[in-house]
């Protein structure tokens, strides 16, 4: 059970997850739930663990890649083909409330770990299977990583320089985008569960993710068959929506109504391109993109990003520097919205990792995260909870917390 002389970390206090995922899309799905109020139980293979384990960058021979998609989690070592490791895995799924895996379509079936089987024996398990194309469809049985479904999905078509090929982004957007569909499916099945007293499957596919991410050239490509391609950092749509030159670095302007775009205008010193035929309209500015942008960077050429941010945010104007990461570390906003946190790891020592973006009200946002855990540190634990003689541990990678709830 939960520690009751602990506070609720969130919404999700007392929600037990058994999480058998790897590497980003699930691990990120259960670290959001953690982050709700979850506790989480990480069942890695023993002797080797989450292939993020060997994932730099390192300190003291520790992954800090690791540590900040895992972090607050606990950890065992199972070896779910041996009859021993089983039947831990057995007594661990009797008390969770949800189980999320990532494996092919098929890996769990074989393992006699599938939906229908679990379903059967555990009717009230929210079960979550993340998979590059979902458990049907003539893809299914492929193999996929971000980068493929990045491709397949049209993202990287619409990426890159205006112009240029496509380029894949710049973050794992198809793991991340299927770690938060899941996060979200969980908690839609665990709301579910409440009235109907069962669980369901939560089939998340990555491929689906991208797609239902594509916005907009999705929505013109029915509409009308344009197929977008790259357009660099400028909206397919809305003018001026782009990053423009200043005098000695680049700003971001988003204009996307008429209002907004006289105001940009007026604080230019132009006020007469807001007037200008070509210009008055959204459809204007559209079919007018390039001219409007030399315009616009004319008139910023004559001061500093620094100036115009602060000029353009006084006028009303929605605009920023285009920070780097040092800078993005260093933002005052993140700062104050608990955006970086702090982790006392006794292997790597303090580090700094991104906060919780979810902010409820009536749970605290807290500024630390415990450490992510030891590869099996959890063993003796779980079979004193199980009731179950203890064995000796597997090898140990990292160091973690102790969490009552398991």
């Amino acid at each position: 059970m939960t520690d009751p002389s602990q506070p609720p970390r969130g919404p999700l206090h007392g929600v037990r997850v058994l999480d058998l995922s790897r590497v980003l899309a699930g691990p990120y799905c259960t670290t959001l739930l953690w982050e709700l109020g979850a506790e989480v139980m990480k069942v890695e293979q023993p002797g080797h663990g989450d292939d993020t384990r060997a994932f730099p960058p390192f300190l003291n021979g520790e992954s800090v890649y690791f540590a900040s998609i895992n972090r607050g989690k606990r950890s065992i070592a199972l070896d779910l083909k041996a009859d021993n490791d089983r039947a831990v895995f057995d007594g661990l799924l009797a008390k969770a409330d949800v189980l999320v895996e990532n494996f092919r379509p098929g890996v769990m079936e074989k393992l006699g770990y599938g939906w229908e089987a679990v379903h059967a024996r555990h009717p009230q398990l929210v079960y979550a299977a993340i998979s590059g194309f979902g458990q049907t469809g003539p893809y299914k049985d492929l193999p996929a990583y971000d980068l493929v479904v990045q491709a397949l999905g049209g993202m990287i078509s619409i990426n890159g320089p205006e112009g240029g090929p496509g380029v894949r982004l710049g973050i794992s957007l198809g793991d991340l985008g299927a770690g938060l569909f899941a996060a979200l499916g969980v908690v839609a099945a665990l709301y579910d569960r409440r009235v109907t007293g069962e669980g369901r499957l939560v089939d998340i596919a990555m491929l689906d993710c991208q797609t239902m991410l594509l916005e907009s050239a999705l929505v013109r490509q029915f509409a009308s068959g344009e197929s977008q391609g790259p357009t660099g950092s400028r909206h397919p749509v809305i003018t001026p929506f782009d990053v423009f030159q200043a005098s000695d670095a680049p700003i971001a302007i988003a204009c996307a109504n008429d209002h907004l775009f006289a105001a940009l205008c007026a604080a230019l010193g132009q006020p007469g391109i807001a007037a200008d035929p070509n210009y008055s309209s959204l459809f204007g500015r559209y079919a007018n993109h390039v001219a409007l942008k030399a315009l616009i960077e004319q008139a910023l050429g004559s001061r500093t990003a620094k100036d115009w941010v602060a000029a353009l945010q006084a006028a009303g104007v929605p605009c920023a520097p285009v920070q780097d990461m040092a800078a993005v570390v260093r933002d005052p906003q993140l700062e104050a919205r608990a955006m970086f946190v702090e982790v006392d790891d006794p292997e790597m020592g303090a580090l700094k990792m991104s906060g919780n973006a979810i902010k409820i009200s009536g749970f605290t946002d807290s500024r630390t995260r415990p450490p992510a855990p030891n590869l099996d540190e959890a063993r003796a634990d779980v079979m004193a909870d199980l009731g179950r003689d203890a064995e000796g541990p597997r090898p140990r990678v990292k160091a973690g917390p102790k969490d009552p709830a398991w």
